[in-house]
């Protein structure tokens, strides 16, 4: 399947949370928090309003965008301003 955004908006590839942290220890999935990072799929069609591009790893806003499966994947839809930062 295939999506592509329209407008203003963004497709998002959710990063996968981590399970382990910078010492060893290890996180259980209960524990952890959401991540709000991802990288973008797609772009939709205002190139006006849209700064990002595919390929960009991006941050964006804790409670943003309406969440899909692809592909048994967990990707988000976001409207451009619910992007914070463009992450190196």
């Amino acid at each position: 399947m295939t999506v592509k955004p329209l407008q203003d908006r963004v497709l998002i590839k959710v990063m996968e949370a981590e399970t382990k942290t910078a010492s060893g220890i290890y996180i259980p999935d209960t524990a952890q928090e959401k991540t709000q990072t991802g990288s973008v799929i797609a772009v939709g069609d205002d190139k006006e309003s849209i700064t990002v591009k595919v390929g960009d790893k991006v941050m964006y806003d804790k409670y943003a965008g309406t969440a899909i499966k692809i592909n048994d994947v967990d990707h988000l839809i976001v409207k451009s301003p619910d992007i914070l930062a463009i992450v190196d």
